[in-house]
């Protein structure tokens, strides 16, 4: 992991505090880790907490925004990253994704994305809205198009129930991200 650039894109699940821990190994192993984060991922989360344990800025979702020396979506996608990963990857994300929206900064880097790199998502959500059909057929476009969908647990989830879509843990996601590099 050392001296590997990962990009990570938050989104707005209640399991977006597991991002925290995932970021703090990635740091640990030597990799240098940039957060993107989502309108709902900040809603529950703020910025502050990322750049302390990845010592960058992180980044949010207005994609207007401009650095002196890089256009942020391209550099990223293009230039920086040797890996993406979305975790953990919300229902509005998938659809979003599958759809192409570009309207926010990580939409327009995943647009960017030539797919060279690999790029892994985690989902996260329901069980109903796990098995949902829109969500099933999202996942299987972003498949066919190269992302690594990573599986989900079975488990207690945030909304009482016990079933498919909790977040993989983050040490999970860690070797996942170890084997696609």
């Amino acid at each position: 992991m050392k001296d590997k650039h990962i990009l990570l894109h938050v989104t707005g699940s209640i399991s977006c505090y597991k991002a925290c821990e995932l970021t703090s190994l990635l740091v640990k192993a030597g990799a240098e880790v940039q957060v993107t984060m989502s309108e709902g991922a900040l809603k529950f989360l703020q910025p502050a907490v990322f750049e302390g344990l990845s010592r960058r800025e992180a980044l949010t979702p207005d994609m207007f925004v401009r650095k002196p020396d890089c256009i942020p979506h391209i550099t990223l996608a293009q230039k920086w990253a040797d890996l993406i990963i979305v975790y953990p990857a919300s229902a509005n994300c998938i659809a979003r994704l599958a759809s192409g929206l570009s309207d926010d900064l990580f939409g327009a880097t995943f647009l960017a994305n030539n797919f060279e790199k690999p790029v892994l998502l985690a989902p996260a959500m329901n069980s109903n809205m796990f098995a949902h059909p829109s969500v099933q057929e999202g996942l299987k476009k972003l498949e066919s198009w190269g992302c690594k969908i990573l599986p989900t647990e079975e488990g207690r989830l945030a909304c009482g129930s016990v079933g498919l879509g909790k977040l993989i843990a983050p040490e999970k996601a860690f070797d996942f991200i170890k084997e696609a590099l």
